[in-house]
């Protein structure tokens, strides 16, 4: 099956991407809360598999919260109108949680690959420039705190994160007495806060709008392969996270086996592109399940300095927050505690 897909339409209510590949069609809508919006699109499909014999069509429902027992009877009430050449080419699915369930039955593995790479795509590129700067303050106050010790003013924070001094007043509300202000009215931590970057870590993925990927063949390049492939293309913007981040500014950790490649890519304000996926290894697909592995993945760096760090032989270095982040949602949590000691053994007393 060939491995395109056309973007034709999107909406604001609950997006929309439509894309034909070969004798496939599908319409993916997320956070669908209504009947009406799935009976609309199930009748758009059908309206295209009836013009095409050779053709199967897929109305995909991502994050929806309507019920699968009200999906179920809206099927049931249509099949009773539809034509069976063309009922038994069509398909309802429900994505979430990265599994994908279909009504009447599921769609093969290679669909419902197809399908899983169009949501994390379009997850990916529509992570956009919606920052959450209450996430982005609180990284860049556990970043300075880690790696300078000293406070800071909130013009500086607004300018590193690149949002309004309102908004780092909003973003330093909730901390309470966790931030110590000094006499000219700098900012810094008082210790690292640990529950609230329990809380950072757990919406991590949103937050950087982490995009996993990997090769479905079972056979993928070698981290190495990769690496070398990233710094030919030399795409500027893209800096190496992760358990090789981690290892650059502690080589004693802990890890066995090979690790993923985590990538950090500067997008501040912008859709995080990643074209350069294709150019890196194009049998590199989207996964959308959480448990399954990935050999390389992508997050986005929301703050308007990026913080990373220049590396011999190209590319950058992401900062050791970012890094910390990553082990965290690679769920190596044993590497990142250990990590983290090292950063705090090392810290810079405060001025």
């Amino acid at each position: 099956m060939p491995d395109r897909t056309q973007k034709i339409q999107e909406r604001p209510d609950h997006r929309e991407v439509v894309s034909r590949a070969g004798n496939v069609v599908a319409e993916v809508k997320f956070g669908v809360d209504a009947v009406r919006t799935l009976r609309t699109s199930l009748m758009q499909v059908a309206y295209q598999v009836s013009e095409d014999p050779a053709l199967r069509g897929y109305v995909v429902l991502s994050d929806s919260t309507i019920a699968s027992d009200r999906v179920r009877e809206e099927w049931r009430l249509a099949s009773s109108v539809l034509r069976p050449e063309v009922q038994e080419r069509l398909t309802i699915c429900l994505a979430s949680g990265g599994q994908i369930i279909g009504i009447p039955g599921d769609p093969a593995t290679e669909i419902s690959q197809m399908l899983a790479g169009l949501i994390a795509a379009e997850r990916g590129k529509t992570g956009g420039n919606r920052t959450d700067y209450g996430f982005v303050i609180l990284k860049l106050l556990i970043h300075r705190w880690l790696t300078a010790g000293d406070a800071v003013t909130a013009d500086w924070l607004a300018k590193t994160a690149g949002c309004s001094y309102p908004a780092v007043a909003r973003a330093l509300r909730p901390l309470g007495g966790l931030v110590e202000r000094t006499s000219d009215r700098r900012i810094m931590l008082r210790w690292f806060p640990k529950d609230e970057f329990a809380r950072m870590a757990a919406v991590s993925d949103h937050a950087r709008s982490t995009v996993r990927f990997a090769d479905p063949s079972g056979q993928p390049r070698s981290l190495e392969a990769h690496i070398r492939r990233l710094e030919k293309l030399a795409t500027p913007g893209i800096a190496i996270g992760g358990v090789l981040g981690a290892l650059h500014s502690f080589p004693a950790l802990d890890i066995v086996g090979s690790p993923r490649l985590d990538l950090s890519v500067h997008c501040p304000g912008k859709h995080l592109i990643l074209d350069f996926i294709k150019d890196l290894d194009p049998a590199l697909k989207p996964v959308t399940d959480p448990l399954q592995p990935a050999t390389v993945v992508v997050h986005a760096v929301r703050h308007a300095v990026s913080l990373f760090v220049p590396r011999q032989g190209g590319l950058a270095w992401a900062d050791p927050v970012e890094c910390l982040l990553d082990l965290h949602e690679a769920r190596l949590e044993m590497q990142a505690s250990q990590f983290l000691d090292h950063l705090q053994s090392i810290r810079p007393s405060s001025i």
